[in-house]
């Protein structure tokens, strides 16, 4: 063991020699890629970083910022679906009842309240009630549309575009959940999402003349329930 007088000696030389000082630590440089800068030029404005933490100015930015992408998000994932419950609700003010039609006997005009209408078809729309079972719409000939669910998701094209091709047909549409039988020909069968579907239609004029267009929808276009058991359906099964 080391007297005191010599301790008194060494540790002098020690110092002189640094064997007394803190050990050296050797610090590897952090690349800067993974560090958090003092400050960051955003769109929302300029954000500020202390050791890597943001500055209470920086983190209610940042929470406003995330507030107003919900919100955003909010109103981009539900519009659809706003818009066709208000063409409902404006439907059921008007008196016009599921699985019925409004027909246009005229041209659309400038006091016509729809976006895409213009004024040279003629214009025939309604909701269908599914939550009962299937339900069957008879197309008229040389039509144009569409039906689409609650959420203005497509459900199938008919007339010109769809798969009766202008001539007309029976268009069998499901709603979800339903596990019956389905017939196996004689109807456009399509599956919605939701309890209700929109059809969209329209029909071209007669000789510049919608009056014998109005009389072709009248005669053609059909909404009933789908009887399981008739025709397209096997009598084995």
């Amino acid at each position: 063991m080391l007297s005191n007088r010599s301790l008194s000696v060494l540790l002098p030389l020690l110092t002189v020699f640094g064997v007394a000082s803190s050990p050296a630590i050797a610090e590897t440089p952090v690349p800067p890629q993974l560090t958090t800068p003092d400050s960051v030029d955003t769109r929302i404005g300029t954000l500020e970083f202390r050791d890597g933490a943001p500055s209470a100015d920086t983190a209610t930015a940042v929470y406003d910022n995330l507030d107003f992408s919900y919100a955003f998000r909010a109103f981009t994932d539900t519009f659809k679906g706003v818009s066709v419950q208000a063409a409902l609700e404006g439907f059921q003010a008007a008196g016009i009842k599921d699985n019925e039609i409004l027909l246009f006997s005229k041209l659309m005009d400038s006091e016509s309240l729809f976006l895409p209408a213009n004024a040279d078809t003629v214009y025939y729309l309604g909701f269908v009630d599914l939550s009962n079972g299937p339900m069957v719409i008879e197309t008229p000939p040389d039509a144009l549309g569409t039906i689409d669910d609650m959420w203005f998701r497509w459900v199938i094209d008919f007339g010109r575009p769809g798969p009766d091709r202008a001539q007309g047909g029976k268009y069998l549409i499901v709603g979800p959940g339903y596990d019956g039988f389905l017939p196996e020909d004689g109807f456009y069968v399509a599956h919605a999402r939701t309890n209700r579907v929109l059809g969209l239609r329209r029909s071209f004029l007669t000789d510049d003349d919608p009056a014998p267009t109005v009389e072709v929808v009248k005669s053609n276009m059909k909404i009933y329930p789908y009887a399981p058991g008739g025709v397209g359906l096997s009598i084995a099964r």
